[in-house]
């Protein structure tokens, strides 16, 4: 059976897996899945678009496929089976929400990952499962996807949008068309969905052989017997640390910017259904307030994974480390920082995360300019600012964007921000497992009640026009009521 981590190879029980899946099946049969197809065709044009084919993307098909939206298509740029980080960058061993949580299955047992577990391993197994596997959640997502067939289009990457009339015209490569129109656009980008890899300034005139982000191809093994610099101590930082003292790195160094050590996971503490729902519907002062509060106090990074760490002696952690600077010095990188103090070594790794800025976001082109963030929004009091947090779009409740003003960029309205990006706005629906499915169900029926408003002449002429009767008129017989 399985080890506390999971070993993908061991012990499968493949007719547990095919019992489950014809549960799952009768399931979405006795639930009448797919729903009913109710939108008029649209001539030319697909009625939504969902850009990523990770986790997001595929609940989000889901939760519109269940409400009837048939006409869909998904593009992913990676290959099949690399979407999402889990097997590219993503280096932790395992995840860090717990193995119970119902994630993506949308109100499916059969689907979720507990299931899928079971079906292969065993109760048993299941009991000794410490936290998932990361390796494990991707087959799971892989099972997932082929399980629902979900048309994911891999390998096809979504390059501009641009207005046409009222439709959105996207500019596509990797796919066998050149563009294609679609009536509503769905951003399912997962954690870089609306940013880039956060790139300090003091690391961008090093050598790019000196260092690399986290989100980087790192090729671990050349980085046995040298000096590793981290910046940085969240999971990221960590992760990347443990690779490289596992690859055989002479030193691993932390260099962390805060005096103390995260330790409290303070959004898991407040986590609960009446935050998912009560948080969009906050005036903007208290979703300021909580976000910020996150940011500021960091989440930590999981306690298995900082024992991967600090389980090797030649691990260091560095606190009150401000960089101010960084510079080649001999074929070696030095890092400066603003007690006075400095750190040469060989390498450099940043575990500085995802920035969150429209701008950076070239599928807009100059439009990314006409988002509202904000930043243009709020003033926070003094004391709580955070340009981190106000570089995030100000969305409208249903996910779509705001134009900063009215009217320059109304096609907006049709973009669905459904990734990392929506967080401050709408809370921790759209990249997280936790609450994933309540965010999918939330946007498949606002894009759902916003298809029907736009076509209500065609459903209002559907109700004039249904003609098939329920009764044939042989099923009574009028009588005379006598006088009395």
């Amino acid at each position: 059976m399985p080890d506390m981590l999971g070993d993908r190879n061991s012990g499968i029980d493949e007719q547990g897996l095919t019992a489950l899946e014809s549960r799952l099946r009768a399931d979405l049969e006795f639930l009448c899945y797919p729903g009913k197809d109710w939108i008029p065709p649209t001539r030319g044009a697909t009625d939504v678009v969902i850009i990523g084919g990770g986790m997001c993307g595929m609940v989000a098909w889901l939760a519109l496929k269940t409400g009837g939206v048939a006409n869909m298509r998904m593009f992913d740029r990676s290959p099949e089976g690399k979407e999402g980080p889990w097997v590219t960058y993503a280096r932790m061993e395992t995840l860090r929400s717990p193995k119970q949580l119902a994630g993506p299955a949308f109100g499916l047992g059969a689907l979720t990952f507990q299931a899928w577990y079971r079906a292969q391993f065993g109760a048993t197994a299941w009991d000794q499962l410490y936290r998932i596997p990361r390796p494990m959640w991707m087959d799971y997502l892989c099972w997932y996807r082929r399980v629902l067939e979900i048309p994911v289009e891999n390998g096809v990457s979504v390059d501009r949008i641009l207005p046409e009339g009222n439709l959105l015209r996207l500019q596509l490569s990797g796919g066998p068309e050149d563009s294609i129109l679609t009536r509503k656009l769905v951003f399912a980008t997962g954690r870089e969905g609306l940013g880039e890899p956060n790139i300090p300034g003091f690391a961008r005139g090093l050598p790019g052989r000196l260092w690399a982000h986290s989100v980087d191809d790192i090729e671990f093994s050349a980085l046995r017997d040298k000096r590793v610099a981290i910046i940085g101590v969240g999971a990221t930082a960590v992760d990347n640390a443990a690779e490289a003292l596992e690859h055989g790195a002479a030193e691993v160094r932390h260099f962390i910017r805060r005096n103390e050590m995260p330790t409290i996971n303070k959004m898991m503490g407040i986590g609960s259904y009446g935050f998912t729902c009560g948080f969009p519907e906050l005036p903007p002062e208290w979703r300021w307030r909580f976000m910020r509060y996150s940011f500021v106090t960091q989440t930590p990074a999981p306690h298995n994974s900082v024992l991967r760490v600090s389980r090797h002696e030649n691990a260091y952690f560095h606190f009150g480390k401000t960089v101010t600077g960084a510079e080649e010095c001999n074929g070696a990188v030095r890092v400066a920082f603003a007690d006075g103090t400095s750190y040469e070594g060989d390498y450099m790794i940043l575990g500085t995360g995802f920035t969150v800025d429209p701008l950076t976001r070239t599928e807009f082109g100059d439009a990314a300019g006409d988002i509202l963030l904000w930043e243009q929004v709020y003033e926070p009091p003094q004391g709580e600012e955070c340009p981190e947090l106000g570089r995030f779009p100000y969305l409208r409740p249903d996910f779509t964007f705001r134009e900063e003003v009215p009217g320059k960029a109304p096609w907006l309205k049709h973009v669905y921000c459904f990734n990392y990006g929506a967080t401050a706005s709408l809370g921790k629906v759209s990249g997280d497992i936790p609450a994933v499915s309540d965010g999918a169900a939330w946007l498949a029926r606002s894009i759902a009640a916003t298809l029907y408003r736009e076509d209500i002449g065609a459903h209002w002429q559907g109700l004039l026009d249904y003609d098939v009767p329920e009764l044939a008129g042989d099923e009574w017989v009028a009588s005379d009521l006598e006088r009395g």
